[in-house]
């Protein structure tokens, strides 16, 4: 099993995304979509879980819940968009992840045997971060297994 996981498009979905979520099973948005109409392509592809972000204040995207929890495979994972609003103990609560964006860094970081993951931003290019996506799929271990993969950048 393997999911997209995505944040920070800030209404822009590049065309280089599309086809790297191809085969995936669920595509996990963490906020600032930007555009509904983000997610209606999103769904296109497969099933789409999304947060909302500081910037999703109108339209569809400002009905989107805060936080949300879903129970794949075994595991709970916490889907929030910033994660210094975090008002939860991820261990007490038993979860096996936090997901989380806003910052456009991508990062995979395990505390206490949780994953906390960032996918970083696969919209407009911020400062000198690059555009990412990630993934993440269980092992036969079963496991989480995160990675984070960079978009190939075709504007030239």
């Amino acid at each position: 099993m393997k999911w997209g996981v995505l944040s920070d498009t800030h209404g822009l979905l590049r065309p280089e995304v599309l086809p790297l979520l191809s085969g995936v099973e669920r595509i996990l948005h963490l906020g600032d979509i930007g555009n509904a109409a983000i997610l209606k392509s999103l769904r296109r592809i497969a099933p789409v879980h999304a947060v909302r972000g500081n910037i999703d204040r109108n339209g569809l995207c400002s009905k989107l819940p805060e936080t949300d929890v879903l129970f794949l495979e075994g595991h709970y994972l916490y889907l929030l968009h910033d994660r210094s609003t975090l008002s939860l103990n991820p261990a007490a609560a038993r979860l096996s992840a936090v997901l989380f964006g806003h910052t456009h860094r991508p990062l995979i970081e395990w505390h206490r045997g949780i994953l906390f993951m960032n996918p970083g931003s696969c919209g407009p290019r911020r400062f000198d971060l690059p555009a990412t996506i990630g993934y993440l799929s269980i092992g036969p271990d079963g496991l989480l297994h995160p990675e984070i993969l960079k978009i190939p950048d075709t504007s030239s």
